[in-house]
């Protein structure tokens, strides 16, 4: 286990039972050279297809959750797992606020639905952690639902293993020094302030009262089933690759790569007259030099 984080950073301390993805927190605040990551992410992100085709041809059923502080790099890392594979085997899902409808349902029973057939990857960008984090610290549920969450995640989720789902469990931990630099970032940046929901401004005047909810959290659900791996994410760049890195490691695959594909040579119709431009509607050329 990583050493806990000193007052100084006012990082998240550790809590009993975290796994750290990162051999050495002061390690992991040193940036990485643009070069290097993208040679690195190149890499992993090879190695994500094999490991794709190998969910896909031997019908495994494999979920990913990502938690964490708003913020914290959850959906970069998402994205950069995605960014190549299939999005008829790998699937995200990022639930929004529950319906009055769902509101009444068994807690989990909206998640279902979502989890994978055989041959299929799901990444849940947020899931039924959500009742032991906002809905807590907000007062979204009442004591009696928040209580029973904490007796039933772990069941549910060692019935999800035991039906032969593999369950892996991120959370992504940030200080609160980087949180504000991120959030500030969002304020200017045109095109990422939509991520500043009106929940993040309060996770931002709450911060004691979240990690106390995480610190319970794992109390309760790391689980040997399915424990909690913790990715120390103030450096975003790193924390993508260490995450990556560590979700390969977590299913034994092997390389099933097709044979290279040997094209035929092209036909062509000789009868075959192709519409003049002039009658399509073309999009215009943005640029034009």
């Amino acid at each position: 286990m990583a050493k806990k984080a000193s007052k100084k950073n006012k990082a998240e301390a550790p809590a009993p039972g975290d796994r750290r993805v990162g051999a050495d927190i002061k390690q992991e605040k040193r940036k990485i050279p643009n070069k290097i990551y993208e040679k690195e992410l190149a890499k992993l992100q090879i190695e994500l297809v094999k490991l794709q085709e190998w969910v896909r041809t031997k019908g495994l059923k494999v979920v990913v959750l990502f938690e964490g502080r708003d913020a914290a790099g959850k959906g970069g890392t998402i994205k950069r797992i995605t960014q190549s594979l299939n999005p008829r085997v790998a699937r995200v899902v990022a639930l929004g606020t529950p319906t009055e409808r769902e509101k009444t349902q068994w807690y989990f029973q909206r998640y279902v639905p979502h989890l994978p057939a055989a041959g299929e990857i799901v990444l849940f960008d947020r899931s039924w952690y959500n009742r032991a984090g906002v809905e807590k610290v907000m007062e979204f549920c009442t004591e009696e639902e928040y209580e029973e969450f904490m007796r039933s995640c772990p069941e549910f989720e060692r019935m999800l293993v035991r039906s032969g789902i593999k369950l892996i469990k991120y959370w992504f931990s940030v200080s609160d020094e980087e949180q504000e630099r991120r959030f500030q970032g969002r304020i200017v940046d045109p095109t990422k302030r939509w991520k500043l929901s009106p929940m993040d401004l309060q996770s931002r005047q709450r911060w004691a009262e979240y990690s106390r909810a995480k610190d319970v959290m794992f109390a309760h659900t790391d689980i040997k089933q399915a424990p909690w791996y913790v990715v120390e994410a103030d450096v975003k760049k790193r924390a993508r690759l260490n995450c990556i890195t560590h979700f390969l490691s977590q299913i034994p695959y092997e390389d099933l790569t097709p044979e290279p594909i040997k094209l035929a040579p092209r036909t062509t119709s000789s009868n075959y007259v192709r519409p003049p431009k002039e009658d399509q509607n073309l999009v215009p050329d943005y640029y034009k030099d």
